[in-house]
């Protein structure tokens, strides 16, 4: 869902000359692929664990929706930690770093079933997020290495599609394997003898071991699938070449980085908001009343439809100014927002679901433009815009604060204001006033 820039490490720390048995780039390029895929679908599968941790442990939307806060919140608290470990160890080290720090993330998941506690889940699902960062930070770049410079965007592009893939084939995958059995209100629950309540959380616990132990065994797998090929020499950061230095706070001064900001934190919040309350939503008896498996693959296609607006939005871009194609979008994204708070039945349902289609372009075209024109103070900008990624952790809370005191149907008016702020960045809040200092 995002991209990460990191300074490029020297020759000697890249770490790749010597470092492997294979230089096979092929192979090398399909095994960045899967990690693609990989991140993609470990952080779809959050929208499954929620309705299902809900139930488990019959929080309310607000306690539920820490799932998200701190998943996301380590975007904001790792990610200039990641960038360092990246400069560090080089590309290739730091990914192999970040697939083994996601694989224990991801074996915490086990004891956290197994003990059924909720905060252990939590540190979980923050591990697991720490290692994505990192991944986030060293792929791209890795990706762009693995074979002729001419060729290197067309393989990130590859790569971005087959995590948006990811992120549309887990939430069905994981409907069917963890959300298989049959989900009880906390009422029903609260209904049930000692013995029954015991026995039903423990089944439902243990629902999530063993996908999480199979995530585990191919992410420590890739960890070691990557370290054995080999990569050329890396150039130097041309910040670095420059000997120029620049703070976050350079960059922050830029009015459409700044706005370029908030409008990160208000894409990725919005986004993630609706697609964490997707299944709680769609099982209620006004708006689709079906179980949380069946509600689990509209997850699918809200992803699938980002999924798809991503690849004709490509072609869009080519042709269309993309600060009008973003505000359209937006706007568009909102209005369906709208739509399905004043309707129920299918009207609301399709209506939520059809947003995902138009989010597709948002995170790219929010990104670049928030770059434009910046020259040496690129990278803080990015840096500056991965960290507005935290509005993943804040808005999906906020909307779950707002559900548990208002209702579902109108914790939905939090997306609709992040996609007014979108809007306003598209007609406005993109456009370069300042002439960048060099």
């Amino acid at each position: 869902m995002a991209f990460a820039s990191a300074p490029q490490p020297s020759p000697a720390a890249s770490g790749n000359a010597g470092s492997g048995r294979y230089t096979d780039y092929p192979a090398a390029m399909m095994a960045c692929s899967v990690i693609f895929f990989m991140w993609g679908a470990l952080t779809s599968l959050n929208d499954i664990l929620i309705p299902h941790l809900k139930a488990l442990f019959t929080l309310n939307y607000s306690q539920a929706m820490l799932v998200q806060f701190v998943f996301f919140g380590a975007y904001f608290l790792m990610a200039l930690p990641a960038g360092r470990l990246v400069e560090r160890l080089g590309f290739k080290r730091g990914m192999v770093a970040g697939l083994a720090v996601a694989g224990i993330g991801a074996l915490l998941f086990s004891p956290a079933a197994e003990w059924q506690s909720y905060p252990l889940f939590l540190f979980a699902f923050f591990v697991l997020a720490t290692g994505i960062t990192v991944l986030q930070v060293a792929a791209n770049p890795y990706v762009a290495l693995l074979g002729p410079a001419r060729t290197g965007s067309s393989r990130l592009t590859l790569a971005q599609t087959l995590n948006s893939f990811g992120t549309a084939v887990a939430p069905w995958v994981g409907g069917l394997l963890i959300l298989s059995g049959v989900m009880l209100s906390a009422d029903q629950v609260a209904a049930l003898p000692a013995l029954q309540q015991a026995a039903y959380r423990a089944q439902q616990a243990h629902a999530v071991q063993m996908p999480y132990l199979v995530l585990t065994a191919v992410l420590f797998l890739l960890a070691v699938f990557v370290a054995l090929f080999r990569l050329p020499p890396l150039a130097e950061a041309s910040e670095q070449a420059g000997g120029l230095r620049h703070t976050l706070g350079d960059a922050l001064r830029v009015p459409h980085v700044k706005y370029g900001v908030i409008a990160i934190f208000c894409y990725v919040g919005a986004e993630v908001a609706i697609g964490s309350f997707l299944i709680n939503y769609l099982a209620q008896p006004d708006i689709g009343g079906m179980t949380e498996q069946q509600a689990s693959r509209y997850v699918s296609f809200y992803w699938t439809g980002a999924m798809i607006g991503r690849f004709l939005g490509t072609f869009l871009l080519a042709w269309l100014n993309p600060r009008r194609l973003l505000a359209v979008f937006a706007a568009i994204a909102g209005v369906l927002v709208l739509v399905s708070m004043t309707s129920q039945g299918h009207v609301a349902m399709y209506s939520i679901v059809a947003v995902g289609l138009f989010n597709s372009i948002m995170f790219p075209t929010i990104f670049a433009l928030g770059i434009e024109r910046l020259g040496p103070l690129t990278d803080k900008a990015s840096s500056l815009l991965i960290m507005a990624i935290v509005g993943g952790a804040l808005i999906p809370w906020l909307q779950g604060v707002l559900a548990d005191h208002l209702g579902v149907h109108h914790a939905f008016v939090l997306p609709v204001l992040c996609y007014a702020f979108i809007l306003f960045y598209g007609l406005h809040g993109s456009k370069i006033r300042d002439a960048i200092q060099r």
